[in-house]
């Protein structure tokens, strides 16, 4: 049997070690992103990895779901890692940067308190990037099957017969 040092690649501990800490969510490498904890990672392709970070602090302040997993918000800002979206994703990240810094803070990842996330959000919400970001995420969060559960939501009922015998009736969060 293989030891593990003769194995080629970077051990996990190697891998943090290498990486540096952005705000209290992220740890981030040259190419890459992590929770924390390890409980996932994603590499980058084209989207600088503090971007990607920022992009993902984003969707969740957008749109903040305290039983979703920062996982999903991963999974629905990936379709921005890609080189026609790239340079339009970087400058609107550098001019949330800047809006971050113009109220005190060092960047928007640095920004401690959600409220004051917000604040920044709310005065870049008429701005082109901050529109398609958030119409992004409509999709890009909402059609994760495997978000469905969290919110109570079933699924397609159409090859059942729909909605009204199988669960119209049934909500009790109104």
């Amino acid at each position: 049997m293989e030891s593990l040092k003769s194995q080629k690649g970077l051990t996990r501990r190697q891998l943090l070690s290498n990486a540096t800490a952005i705000g209290a969510s992220f740890v981030v490498g040259t190419t890459f992103i992590a929770a924390p904890n390890a409980a996932w990672a994603v590499e980058t392709s084209v989207l600088k990895p503090e971007t990607y970070a920022t992009l993902v602090q984003m969707a969740r302040d957008i749109y903040p779901h305290d039983k979703v997993g920062d996982e999903f918000y991963v999974i629905a800002v990936k379709g921005y890692d890609t080189e026609d979206s790239s340079a339009a994703i970087e400058a609107g990240i550098d001019a949330l940067n800047a809006a971050a810094q113009g109220r005190g803070f060092d960047s928007y990842l640095g920004t401690g308190w959600e409220r004051d996330r917000v604040d920044i959000l709310r005065s870049m919400e008429d701005s082109p990037f901050f529109q398609t970001v958030r119409g992004g995420l409509v999709t890009g969060l909402y059609n994760q099957k495997a978000v469905w559960p969290i919110f109570g939501y079933e699924g397609s009922s159409f090859e059942f017969g729909g909605y009204i015998d199988r669960g119209f009736n049934d909500i009790n969060w109104l």
